[in-house]
């Protein structure tokens, strides 16, 4: 690998994806179930449902245990981690990092920025039950730190060899935003020149779930026909679906990729990000704070509305979100914002706690690289305060140069990033 020079604002480069996700377990599968408007929600396998009002949610399926972590470690990590590993050795992979081949100066300019919402909580739960109710011996002598948020960083540090900084960011659903701005940050500023950044979570377990179901946020409408319940800005929308997932990206200073001849998918150009100081759980209805860090992400880009090609939104499918931001987008882009295709990619995956903006953000240099636009599948009628043009039912085919995404979180917070295609 190439060393680049230090600078003060160097460009960031997306090299590498990784994902393992309700309706793909590579980036190509991932990809392809995008396009084809496929649907991961489905009835919740992994523990009895059928006392619950909430019986469905958007499960990874049959992925293949990371070659990282042996056997006799299963038990001892949160479901977190191995998905993580798994997408951020494709991740990897796709870049063309071999770790095995790197210096140790190399490795120690290697960083982890993850972003998490739960991190290890459906571990905790589990395990603790062991321990007081039994059996005692399936308890893990790890519970503490497989419970910690930052252990996530910590297991991809340790699996691949990476010396450089391993931190975890946990903001609420825009955790993996935040980290991917972070992890673009470091590079930036010539504090590492890799960064494996992006989000994990898998917050389908039973305490969860019922936390949820006490806010009343769950859909509980569409037991019967799972694949149509997540329907953002639907008319007849009813809450949202959980999700799990990882979605991994390597970030690199653009130089350094050219240099070696990596492939660049896109280029992380601008973030935003704000507070409505309003409430633990809900928006401030006004939509002026999500449509500021919308704008303060515009104006790092710097671009302006008429630029943006693209907008792939947090699009919940909670009846107010879903308003709340439909109204904070036509703030931010003005008459505009009638006019830019923009999809949610929380219709086909559903919501992945702190791995949504990690999600969302897959569909940006996908749309750059296809031509193609994703589209909010399970949108057959939208309600008449969502009037945008949120690309229902069907992908469409449209050249995408810059695209924004957008992302909200418990706590009021907001967080948006642009992206551009590759230019020399």
């Amino acid at each position: 690998m190439i060393n680049s020079k230090k600078s003060g604002n160097r460009r960031v480069a997306v090299t590498g994806m990784g994902f393992v996700t309700p309706i793909g377990n590579c980036r190509e599968c991932f990809w392809s179930a995008l396009e084809n408007g496929a649907s991961g929600v489905r009835r919740i396998e992994d523990f009895d449902v059928s006392r619950s009002p909430v019986q469905i949610a958007a499960e990874v399926r049959d992925f293949e245990w990371p070659s990282q972590l042996p056997t006799k470690d299963q038990k001892h990590v949160p479901r977190t981690v191995p998905l993580l590993l798994r997408s951020a050795t494709e991740a990897l992979a796709n870049a063309g990092i071999v770790p095995e081949e790197l210096s140790l100066d190399e490795k120690r300019s290697i960083g982890v920025q993850i972003g998490t919402g739960g991190g290890g909580f459906a571990f905790t739960e589990k395990h603790y039950e062991y321990w007081y109710v039994g059996p005692k011996n399936k308890a893990s002598v790890y519970i503490i730190p497989a419970s910690t948020h930052g252990g996530l960083s910590s297991e991809v540090s340790m699996a691949f060899g990476l010396r450089g900084l391993s931190h975890v960011v946990s903001t609420g659903c825009t955790s993996s935003t935040d980290a991917i701005f972070y992890a673009s940050e470091h590079i930036r500023r010539g504090r590492q020149d890799v960064m494996i950044t992006g989000g994990v979570d898998a917050p389908i377990a039973p305490g969860i779930l019922a936390g949820f179901e006490l806010m009343k946020v769950l859909t509980t409408e569409w037991n019967d026909d799972p694949q149509r319940a997540s329907r953002p800005f639907s008319q007849d929308r009813s809450g949202m679906v959980l999700g799990e997932g990882a979605y991994v990206y390597v970030l690199e200073e653009m130089e350094r990729a050219l240099l070696r001849g990596a492939k660049v998918y896109a280029e992380v150009v601008g973030y935003g990000s704000t507070c409505d100081a309003y409430h633990r759980v809900r928006l401030d209805d006004s939509g002026e704070e999500p449509a500021r860090a919308m704008s303060i992400a515009m104006r790092d880009a710097e671009v302006s509305p008429v630029e943006i090609d693209y907008v792939n939104l947090h699009g919940t499918s909670t009846v107010l979100n879903d308003k709340i931001e439909t109204s904070a987008l036509k703030q931010a882009l003005g008459k505009r914002a009638f006019e830019i295709p923009m999809s949610a990619t929380k219709s086909q995956v559903g919501h992945p706690q702190g791995a949504s903006g990690a999600a969302g953000i897959g569909a940006a240099p996908f749309a750059m690289e296809t031509g193609t636009i994703p589209a909010t599948i399970n949108l057959d009628s939208a309600d008449p305060e969502c009037d945008l043009d949120y690309v229902p039912n069907r992908s469409r085919q449209k050249e995408v140069n810059v695209a924004l995404c957008n992302c909200i979180g418990f706590g009021s917070k907001n967080s948006a990033l642009v992206f551009r295609k590759f230019s020399q």
